[in-house]
């Protein structure tokens, strides 16, 4: 997700969305990732349920994820729409570096 988190960041996360599966476009998530389960992926939601991507409808129960730097991501280009179930939470705020201190609003 750099150039918005790198490494070594802090951030806050919350959960509620998780349990009502609500989540807009611009968000930032934290999930699975689908290519190895003991892994999390930080990245941002660019399609939802219904929506049409790269040619294709985003499947009921998935969202399309990419990552800040398109240029270096992997992400739903690569593995394709990804489970709603993966998902683990949406970041808030970065909070560390302080000086770098950020609320995360969706685009």
């Amino acid at each position: 997700m750099e150039p918005t988190i790198t490494s070594g960041d802090i951030i806050i996360t919350e959960h509620i969305s998780n349990i009502f599966n609500y989540y807009e476009k611009g968000d930032i998530i934290i999930a699975r990732s689908p290519t190895n389960p003991r892994q999390h992926i930080c990245k941002r939601i660019t399609g939802l349920s219904g929506d049409r991507t790269r040619g294709k409808r985003i499947p009921r129960g998935h969202v399309w994820l990419e990552g800040d730097n398109k240029e270096n991501s992997t992400d739903s280009r690569a593995y394709g729409p990804l489970p709603q179930a993966l998902v683990r939470g949406r970041a808030v705020c970065k909070i560390w570096p302080l000086r770098d201190f950020e609320i995360f609003e969706r685009l």
